[in-house]
């Protein structure tokens, strides 16, 4: 008779309730954490991108978001202190920073963000909190939110003496010899009624007209160049150049707008400041309007965004400011915006289209970007048929499938991105590719992206690299895009980089398009840059994490190719800038056998690397 055995009970924990009300208020706490984290880590780097390297990848109202909801969380969790301070929370300082290899400035008054908000019923409230502080009467200046570079130009005896980039609020970019090349910047102020002061510093910002930027982007493009995201990028861009010969080319304009300090000369409102500037020789913003009923701030608002895609600057709201002088000294500001001025901001342009299928783009580094092709729409006057989607987890998370109907608006008002989705019907999503679309190579996951790893033979990236190699930052071929690098890998006659050094007259007169006169011009320009400074050819050799100013750091530091590729990992690690995992990515790429073919090709290819001189880091 089988022996029948007693079941084990079950050993039960119970929690009592306020334990569990203890684990839970842990769990979420650990989650607001988490997320009040990754929202600062995303605002660093977008203002990473934003302010310091012109290319932004999101837009201003996909921001506002993110800085909104840290705010919020903030505000609602207070003891979630910032690491490294209050003060170093993005939400309690000026986004941006002074980059290499620009020389600092330090600015003669504080140049503040400007807090923002989308909602009529905030800026109303805005209105209603300055009259209240003021003692019951405000006057309010009501101007266009220029969208363009903050710029500190300072005088003394009349003659400009400084010109700096925003940077972190503090101290900026030293951009005077730029400042000098545009016509609308004062060299000497005019001697007129408005009696000059000994000192003045002036804030106003650096404008590209909308007409210029399309010519400009129009030029880009048709050379195979990256075109600027928007006019505000393109000033930027222009401005912040190592050679002011460039911006002098650009077609700028600087505007003015605030008074930052003077000696000698104390206005009373910000009336009577424009109206000195003016007499000086600066412009001053347009359309500007001194009001104090709060219902003539809506329609302001209202007017500036009907006439808004008529005008040749952009803008992207208005800004609501006190226009006494003493009452903005008494209100004063946080670390981050000053408490007597409100962006009141436009909604975002956007069109509504279908997505007719989701593509993957290789770049030169071989990562595969998703993209979006669009049934055409015009957004703000722009033909829009593609929009990016980023990497694979911002595909999966925005669940965007072939079919959808989505709405596009251009971030920065020029980036396409999609911001809303309504599942189409049928609707299928997108094919990840197994192999690379261009070359059938194999591909690998590293996080949220897929990498093509035949990086030497696949003919995307060799075209990308072309076009690389001769940008502006690196051999500076001109006549050498996009358009003709894809011509010279589908023909043939460019196989590996150092191909392009080997090119005459001849065999660019095969190429489809080029007539005698063109294959001249390129052959000879191609030959004019054999010689090159080392910094550039270290921008031409792609190598990861090193871009213009830290090419130019290392060149500063070895001088020489031959110095270089004998460098130890810890000579690198002196480069200003190159931290011990950087240093030791980019010994590793030098050393690579597949690098040193490379350089090998060019160097018998006729390239001659120049020797560089020490850099102090200024222009």
């Amino acid at each position: 008779m089988p022996t029948r055995t007693t079941p084990r009970r079950r050993r039960t924990t119970t929690q009592s309730p306020r334990e569990t009300d203890a684990h839970t208020a842990a769990r979420i706490a650990a989650r607001i954490a988490a997320r009040i984290a990754a929202l600062r880590a995303q605002i660093r780097h977008h203002d990473e991108l934003y302010y310091v390297r012109d290319r932004p990848e999101i837009s201003d109202a996909a921001y506002d978001r993110l800085v909104a909801e840290l705010r919020r969380l903030e505000r609602a969790h207070a003891g979630r202190a910032h690491p490294g301070g209050a003060a170093a929370a993005p939400t309690q300082r000026v986004a941006g920073r002074v980059a290499r290899p620009f020389a600092a400035v330090r600015h003669a008054g504080a140049m503040l963000s400007l807090e923002a908000t989308h909602r009529a019923s905030d800026a109303s409230a805005f209105v209603h909190r300055l009259t209240t502080q003021s003692g019951g009467v405000c006057d309010l200046v009501l101007e266009p939110k220029l969208d363009g570079l903050s710029v500190e130009l300072v005088y003394t005896d009349g003659r400009l003496t400084a010109a700096s980039t925003r940077g972190d609020g503090t101290e900026g970019e030293d951009v005077l010899a730029n400042a000098l090349t545009l016509d609308s910047v004062p060299r000497t102020l005019r001697a007129a009624a408005a009696r000059r002061p000994a000192f003045l510093s002036v804030r106003g910002e650096v404008l590209m007209p909308r007409s210029a930027f399309v010519r400009l982007n129009r030029g880009l493009a048709a050379e195979g160049e990256e075109p600027f995201a928007n006019p505000r990028n393109a000033a930027a861009g222009s401005l912040r150049q190592l050679d002011p010969r460039v911006t002098a080319r650009r077609p700028l304009r600087f505007i003015a707008y605030e008074l930052l300090a003077a000696r000698d000369w104390s206005p009373a409102t910000d009336r009577q400041v424009l109206v000195a500037l003016r007499r000086w020789g600066f412009t001053t913003p347009e359309r500007t309007v001194f009001a104090r009923a709060a219902d003539r701030v809506d329609r302001y608002h209202r007017a500036l965004a009907r006439v808004r895609e008529s005008l040749d600057y952009e803008i992207d709201g208005i800004v609501i400011k006190a226009n006494d002088l003493p009452i903005r000294e008494r209100l004063g500001a946080t670390s981050h915006h000053p408490r007597w001025a409100l962006a009141y901001k436009f909604e975002p342009r956007a069109g509504t289209t279908r997505v007719e299928d989701i593509a993957f783009q290789v770049g030169r580094t071989g990562v595969l970007t998703p993209v979006a092709l669009l049934r055409p729409v015009d957004v703000g006057g722009v033909t829009v048929s593609r929009a990016t989607l980023h990497n694979l987890d911002e595909l999966a998370r925005r669940d965007v499938c072939i079919g959808d109907t989505v709405r596009v608006q251009r971030a920065g008002d020029v980036i396409p991105e999609i911001v809303e989705r309504r599942r189409g019907t049928p609707r299928r999503p997108a094919r990840i590719p197994a192999r690379c679309p261009a070359c059938r190579g194999r591909i690998e996951r590293d996080g949220p992206y897929l990498r093509c790893v035949n990086r030497w033979a696949c003919p995307a990236q060799l075209v990308a690299a072309i076009r690389h190699l001769a940008s502006d930052d690196a051999f500076s071929i001109e006549g050498l895009g996009g358009e003709c690098a894809r011509k010279l890998v589908d023909a043939g006659l460019v196989g590996r980089l150092p191909d392009v050094f080997t090119l005459d007259a001849r065999a660019l007169r095969t190429l489809p398009g080029f007539a005698e006169r063109s294959a001249d011009n390129l052959a000879r320009a191609i030959g004019d840059a054999r010689r090159v400074e080392l910094w550039r050819f270290l921008v031409a050799l792609g190598i990861p994490g090193v871009g213009k100013s830290t090419a130019r750091a290392v060149a500063g530091l070895f001088a020489s190719l031959d110095a270089l590729r004998r460098a130890r990992v810890d000579a690198l690690r002196r480069v200003p800038g190159l931290g011990a995992v950087d240093a030791s990515a980019v010994h590793a790429f030098l050393h690579d056998r597949r690098t040193t073919a490379l350089v090998d090709g060019f160097l018998r290819a006729g390239v001659a690397i120049r020797r560089a001189t020490a850099t102090r880091g200024t222009r």
